[in-house]
């Protein structure tokens, strides 16, 4: 099993995929098969992680084709990490599933889509091929795109139209700079690619192209160009949105930081200068869509944008401690960011309105859920010893080291513009005046069951306590993950075998 371990977390989703589109209008056997390979990708996933902490970077070269010439699935600890991090908030979406989403929704092959998402996902995180990379994107876009319209409703079929358009100028515009690199330096393996535009210098049309893959890569992570997403994110049912806030604009994050680390870090003055500054734009632009809504969706959705643009930051910064707080952060974010839209999707059932203005009283009726709401809030602000409060502290390190003294105290900032807007959602849905709107029943039954809606969401919640209090033990995995970022002849000599 160890020679195909780099591959199975793609495989296991790919077969539930398969598996639950022949399974399809068996509802209960659905829920329970797709969270069965949820569960075992979770598992193969932390083996996964022990592997490589314990040998190293691993790698497999499809059908005996070795790197540079065929496919090659490699696995740095980042890598591994992603990958665990997004087969636990598969799993978690699929138990939210069960008890949010209507069996019509269910029965157009919603856990189907949801797994073959998590390949392309999975696959982004786990290629070691930048051509490979363009192609698990895709899967993972047209998931998206099936995904967001499951209900048929007229909202949804509008923002679909603009997502989906979106999205086919940036894969044009991602597939033309691939053929431009290979025109450049002859390869597509991320390795090679390394080697070769060391070899070359980056200068001329390699700058050029580093340039396209950041703009292609910021419109899939919702980096300053990220006009589409407020209104796509706010259409698709809750545990949808939960699964794309915290995975889809995260794998446009991680390829960001892939390219810039591995292959074009030659010339951070102008890369890694136009990364700051649209990080810096992001951070405040989120800012103000998220303390000038008063609709739930929208002010949580707002926040995601803010979080890219903290993450853009970090990166910029170049040093190691900048690139620590990207780890930590990364991770964070993926995990707080799916539980945050568990819970607003809770809290938007209980007022049957995503409104402000009509919600109000709900600390009397579901105050488990205010708690874990507010406490889920205080962990993404980062206050200590809650797991956004390292990952945050090492941003603004990495800032002050680096000298950006102005983007360090935007960051700063937008996170208390972050802090001011979700504690305006916790103030009022459940510390606010009733209102006469008929709102559902909260017993328990019906279309949404709270109870056990709750679960999942209690243990994402547990985890991000867990990693807060637990970040001594989880630093040597940081560590680890760190070293092929800072020294790409980690990542090169582990795929080329030099």
């Amino acid at each position: 099993m160890n020679d195909n371990l780099p591959v199975l977390p793609l495989f296991i989703h790919l077969l539930a995929g398969i598996i639950l589109v022949l399974l399809n209008r068996r509802t209960l056997l659905v829920r329970l098969t797709s969270a069965l390979f949820a569960a075992a990708s979770v598992l193969i996933s932390l083996l996964l992680a022990r592997a490589v902490h314990e040998r190293g970077i691993l790698t497999l070269d499809m059908s005996g084709w070795t790197a540079p010439l065929g496919i090659t699935f490699t696995v740095d600890m980042l890598a591994a990490l992603l990958v665990l991090t997004a087969s636990i908030i598969g799993l978690a979406s699929v138990l939210y599933s069960w008890a949010t989403l209507d069996r019509a929704r269910e029965q157009h092959y919603y856990y189907a889509l949801l797994h073959f998402l998590l390949v392309g996902v999975t696959g982004s995180f786990l290629t070691g091929d930048i051509f490979n990379l363009f192609v698990c994107f895709e899967v993972m876009l047209i998931s998206s795109y099936a995904l967001i319209v499951i209900g048929g409703e007229k909202a949804q079929l509008r923002e679909a139209i603009k997502y989906i358009l979106l999205n086919v100028i940036s894969s044009t515009l991602f597939v033309v700079t691939i053929a431009y690199l290979y025109a450049a330096v002859g390869t597509l393996n991320m390795a090679h690619l390394s080697e070769r535009v060391a070899e070359a210098g980056q200068a001329g049309i390699l700058t050029v192209i580093a340039a396209l893959l950041l703009i292609v890569f910021g419109l899939k992570a919702g980096l300053f160009l990220f006009y589409w997403l407020p209104g796509s994110y706010s259409v698709p049912p809750p545990a949808i949105i939960a699964i794309f806030a915290g995975l889809l604009t995260k794998v446009g994050v991680y390829a960001i930081v892939r390219v810039l680390t591995l292959i074009f870090y030659h010339d951070p003055s102008i890369t890694h200068g136009v990364l700051a500054w649209m990080s810096g734009a992001t951070m405040a632009l989120g800012a103000l869509g998220a303390i000038t809504y008063r609709d739930v969706n929208r002010i949580m959705i707002y926040n995601i944008i803010i979080s890219v643009g903290l993450i853009g930051f970090a990166q910029s910064t170049g040093n190691a401690t900048g690139q620590y707080g990207v780890i930590y952060y990364l991770l964070h974010d993926m995990l707080a960011k799916t539980l945050l839209f568990l819970l607003g999707g809770l809290i938007i059932a209980a007022a049957g309105t995503g409104r402000l203005a009509k919600m109000g009283g709900f600390m009397r009726e579901v105050p488990l859920l205010g708690w874990m709401f507010l406490v889920t809030v205080l962990a993404i602000v980062g206050v200590p010893p809650l797991s956004g409060f390292v990952g945050k502290l090492l941003i603004i390190r990495g800032g002050l080291e680096a000298k950006q003294y102005l983007l360090t105290g935007l960051g700063l900032l937008s996170s208390l513009m972050a802090f001011l807007s979700m504690l305006k959602i916790f103030m009022r849905a459940f510390w606010g005046a009733e209102t006469d709107a008929e709102r559902p029943s909260l017993s328990g039954h019906g279309p949404v069951s709270f109870r056990v809606a709750l679960l999942p969401s209690a243990a994402l919640l547990l985890l991000l306590i867990g990693f807060g209090l637990g970040a001594e033990w989880l630093y040597p995995y940081i560590e680890q993950a760190s070293q092929a970022l800072m020294d790409p002849r980690v990542y090169i000599d582990a795929v080329l075998k030099e």
